[in-house]
């Protein structure tokens, strides 16, 4: 087989590390990731240079947690903070398991982490209008309470509480883009945009200031993409094909889509903003920004995906 020259940036979904119903120790995170690796070394050994990136939702979502259970004896940390410590954290897993898996393979590729920052507008719509669920439940009265004493937006999520809620801009530009392309281009593997990547604006002065907010990871792994001129961007779920009218008698499962056609049907509101939407508008953004292909499937086959047998195809 000829070996690819490819370069491509698979983003790892949320269920890549924490699994539901399973207790979210390091232990299983570091288990659940040795699993997701699976479909990610056969691309190595077919020679495809790699982008890995990430979601970490239930990691921050546990950092504020413990924020939360140590106020008023611990400092607090900003969300900005809490997405570059999660960003470190799950990358440390990731590069750990992805070199002991390599070196048992006998490859001899280096892998690194880059604990990246992503500007956003300050601007953004978002920041005035927050909607990004973060964090714990919470009762009425107590999300009144703290949205009055630690100025938190918070909104009522379905029928399981209220939630605090923060800004999702739109990420413009990853400040390490040219850096991750470099190492990318040697062969070496990079991790980059955990969570989508610290967001960070240009304040009046010209520096980068955080904000508190976070990004999709499926935006941010789409801008990286383009950005490092990958060819393919590999989105890995927990559903195995993209579908319309998910969930009904009528669902509909999708293989080869041409861009027209996506662009179509999520027009007609097949993907919703809290499921598919985000990764279908982050797909079609980077096959309009120059990319070849985006390949959607479940983490367990994500290499058939890339082959062509399994998985959704979303070509220009």
């Amino acid at each position: 087989m000829t070996r690819s020259t490819r370069t491509a940036v698979v983003a790892l979904g949320g269920n890549a590390i924490t699994r539901k119903g399973v207790p979210d120790t390091i232990a299983n995170q570091f288990k659940h990731t040795r699993q997701s690796l699976a479909g990610i070394v056969p691309l190595v050994k077919d020679g495809y240079r790699l982008v890995i990136t990430h979601g970490n939702g239930p990691q921050v979502g546990n950092a504020l947690l413990r924020i939360e259970l140590s106020r008023d004896k611990a400092p607090l940390l900003p969300l900005g903070i809490c997405v570059a410590d999660t960003e470190g954290g799950m990358g440390y897993m990731i590069e750990q398991s992805l070199q002991n898996r390599l070196r048992r393979e006998n490859i001899d590729t280096d892998v690194v982490t880059i604990i990246s920052q992503v500007i956003v507008d300050k601007n953004d719509p978002s920041i005035a209008n927050p909607t990004k669920f973060i964090g714990q439940f919470y009762t009425r009265d107590e999300a009144r309470r703290f949205a009055k004493e630690r100025g938190w937006s918070v909104k009522k999520d379905g029928d399981r509480g209220w939630r605090r809620v923060v800004p999702s801009p739109k990420p413009l530009k990853t400040i390490n883009a040219s850096a991750i392309k470099s190492l990318v281009d040697t062969g070496t593997i990079v991790i980059a945009s955990g969570g989508g990547g610290v967001p960070v604006y240009i304040d009046d002065n010209g520096d980068y200031e955080g904000v508190d907010a976070v990004i999709d990871k499926d935006r941010a792994s789409a801008l990286l993409a383009a950005e490092t001129g990958a060819d393919l961007l590999v989105i890995l779920t927990d559903v195995d094909k993209v579908a319309l009218n998910f969930g009904e008698l009528n669902q509909t499962c999708l293989d080869t889509v041409k861009l027209d056609e996506m662009k179509a049907y999520a027009a007609e509101g097949h993907f919703p903003a809290g499921s598919m939407g985000p990764k279908i508008e982050a797909a079609i953004s980077f096959i309009e920004n120059g990319g070849r292909e985006v390949v959607i499937s479940s983490i367990e086959k994500a290499y058939e995906a890339v082959t062509g047998d399994a998985g959704t195809r979303l070509t220009r």
